[in-house]
This record gives C-alpha cells, sequence and structure tokens, in this order.
C-alpha cells in the first residue's frame, strides 16, 4: 500500500497505533481505511458506524489513547521505536507490500533495515551440516555487504543470525521485540539487539502464539529482495516463506540437500520449480549483481497524489450486502472472483466486504482472499 512518505506527528502517530490496535482492523483493512478516509483519526471517528452495517450488534473495540500511550513508552523505555508505514524511516520493501504492518517496532540499529537484505530461513531441527552451510553462507553475504534477515528460531535460523552477527543482521520475531523466543536464544536475542536489529508487528511484551509465526514470515521476506531456503521439509514454515517472497515479487534461493533427508525435500522442490539452486555466496550476489544499492540523500517528492475512492450510495450499499453475502462462503474466495460473481462494482463490494470484515462477519486470508467466519 502507498502513501505519501511523510513524518508524522506525535497527534497522529497515536491515531495510528490506535487503529492498528483496534478489534478487527488488520494490515489490510487499516490501508483500506486510510485511503478512504485521509487520516487514521477520521477513519477511528467512523469506525462503529462502519461496524454496524457491517451487522455488528456489540460495540467495536477501539484502542483508547491511553493504550497507545502506554504502548510508545513502553517501546522507548526499551530504546525502541514505533515505525510507521507513510514515515521516511520504515523499510521501503516492506511498505511496498500490501499487507505491510502500519506500524512497526524496531529495536537496534535501525539503519540495517535501509541496506540491502537477504532473508535466509530453514528447518528448525537442522542437521549439523545444514546449520554450518547456513552459518557459513550468512557470513560470506554478510561480508559482501548483504544483511541477513532471519526469524530467531532454532536451527537454520540461528545458524545465520550467528554467522551475520558481526556484519549486521535483522532478527523478525513473532512476538514483541523484546521477548526472548525460544529461551535457549535469549543471549543471541540480546546480541542482535545490541549490534543487529530486532523488528516485530506484535505489541511490546506479546508471547509468540502458533498463528503469529505465519505473519512473522511475510515479514522476513518483505524485507527482502529475496529468500534463501536451507533444509526444509516439505510443508515447512520455510516454505510459506518461500511462497509468500513469490507473491511479493521477490526472488527465491535454496541450497540441494541429499534426497535421503526429508529436511532436504523442500528445498530441492524449490529448485525443481525454478529457485536458484546456491552452492555458495557468489551464487546470491551473482543475482544480485544488477540491483542498485539504494540511493543516498533525501527521496524525490511525490509528483502525484492518487484520488480518494469513491464513497458508493447508500442504495447501493444495501443491495450489495445481500448479494456480497450470497456469493461468500466458509471456503476462501479472491476478492477479484467476488467482484465478477457479485457483478458489482470494485468500489462496492470492497466497501461491503470493510464492513463485514469490522463486525466481525469475514477474515482475511492469504493471496486477496476472503471468508465468512
Amino acid at each position: 500500500m502507498t502513501q505519501p512518505r511523510r513524518p508524522l506527528s506525535d497527534a497522529e502517530r497515536l491515531d495510528w497505533v490506535r487503529l492498528i490496535r483496534t478489534e478487527n482492523v488488520g494490515p489490510i483493512t487499516f490501508h483500506r481505511l486510510l485511503e478512504r478516509y485521509g487520516s487514521a483519526g477520521a477513519a477511528l471517528q467512523a469506525l462503529p458506524e462502519l461496524a454496524r452495517r457491517g451487522g455488528r450488534a456489540k460495540p467495536l473495540r477501539v484502542a483508547t489513547r491511553a493504550e497507545a500511550e502506554r504502548e510508545i513508552a513502553a517501546n522507548a523505555r526499551l530504546g525502541a521505536r514505533l515505525l510507521c508505514s507513510c514515515e521516511p524511516d520504515y523499510p521501503e520493501p516492506l511498505a511496498a507490500v500490501d499487507d505491510a504492518p502500519p506500524v512497526l517496532s524496531a529495536r537496534g540499529h535501525l539503519h540495517l533495515l535501509a541496506r540491502r537484505c537477504l532473508g535466509v530461513v530453514g528447518a528448525r531441527n537442522a542437521s549439523l551440516i545444514g546449520r554450518k552451510i547456513a552459518e557459513g553462507l550468512a557470513r560470506d553475504l554478510g561480508a559482501a555487504g548483504l544483511v541477513v534477515v532471519s526469524g530467531l528460531a532454532r536451527g537454520i535460523d540461528t545458524a545465520a543470525h550467528r554467522g551475520a552477527l558481526a556484519s549486521g543482521t535483522v532478527a523478525v520475531v513473532a512476538g514483541g521485540v523484546d521477548v526472548a523466543y525460544p529461551e535457549e536464544n535469549r543471549a543471541l536475542h540480546e546480541a542482535v539487539a545490541a549490534e543487529g536489529a530486532i523488528v516485530a508487528e506484535s505489541v511490546i511484551g506479546t508471547m509468540p502464539q502458533a498463528r503469529h509465526f505465519p505473519r512473522r514470515n511475510r515479514l522476513i521476506s518483505g524485507l527482502s529482495l529475496g529468500v534463501l531456503v536451507v533444509e526444509a521439509a516439505p510443508r515447512s514454515g520455510s516454505l510459506i516463506t518461500a511462497r509468500m517472497a513469490l507473491e511479493q515479487g521477490r526472488e527465491v534461493f535454496a541450497v540441494p540437500g541429499s534426497p535421503l533427508d526429508p529436511r532436504c525435500q523442500g528445498t530441492n522442490n524449490l529448485i525443481r520449480q525454478g529457485a536458484t539452486l546456491v552452492e555458495t555466496a557468489e551464487d546470491v550476489l551473482r543475482v544480485f549483481a544488477h540491483l542498485r544499492p539504494p540511493a543516498a540523500g533525501e527521496r524525490p517528492a511525490d509528483l502525484f497524489t492518487a484520488a480518494r475512492p469513491v464513497i458508493p450510495d447508500d442504495s447501493d450499499l444495501e443491495r450489495a450486502r445481500r448479494v456480497v453475502l450470497e456469493n461468500l462462503s466458509p471456503t476462501p474466495v479472491g476478492i477479484d472472483e467476488l467482484v465478477r460473481g457479485c457483478q458489482l462494482s470494485p468500489p462496492v463490494v470492497l466497501t461491503v466486504v470493510l464492513e463485514l470484515e469490522l463486525a466481525g462477519r469475514v477474515q482475511r486470508q492469504p493471496g486477496h482472499r476472503i471468508n465468512l467466519i
């Protein structure tokens, strides 16, 4: 979601935090609200009525000013910052992703986020040779100027962070930036915070849960120009990260392994499907050779400003709500397919979907799909 890049005032930042922490407001819904109402403050005022139109009976839980102030203060005490997706310091590759977190908590050396990054992921139960390969590749890639991004999990993630610690590494965590997980990586967590950077979309103090990890994975790929997979079983989280990288237009790399090791089936399949085979850091650097490093200096001013989306008439929406609900089911369907199936204009369908999501009646799935709850 693209927005004019500018610093936010303290009051605007507070509104951004309140809006993204509000019940049923995810990243895509946040950006849709901002497009429609022009500011987070105006969107906050419109939320109750939108949720009511979507069929919500009880009041929507809107984050309070006090809650947002506590979150901002907690980050400040830790030495972390809240980066909003329209601000100049927010990582540009991630800002270009459709479901980029509107608010990102970041701790450590944040200049690393402006450099060229490569995600390195793989099996948690990695083999000794797999960990050795990951650490060596991360060390060589870091020495060549790339920032290694990983998830601070055990196995390949741990090896990648250790290999790149001296040159600069970024950990994307599923919980808060202050929460070390797994516990065995507490020392590594603090080392990355001191010598690299840690980023999270969750509120500070959040303990990671299973549902957080797939969302964490999209940030690893979103921050990076490409993702390198070292050992991954079929249906592993690392392959989810690789799939997200492809959806985001990133490069995918994979280290081949023994066909006798189930942990290598995923990476071998990636290579079979077109991923770049990697044996040394040079294999990655050759692919990235044509890419220019981020330009120094000020960002050029926006030359064009998109018109605010058209708000449909209430009479159009009344009929559309019934039609959209008839076409939805618990099985996810693509938004484009829903528009075609309903034979309604995109602004009308998107408005109804926004209302239903705020009412808690639909949920978004990867790949621009939604389903009834």
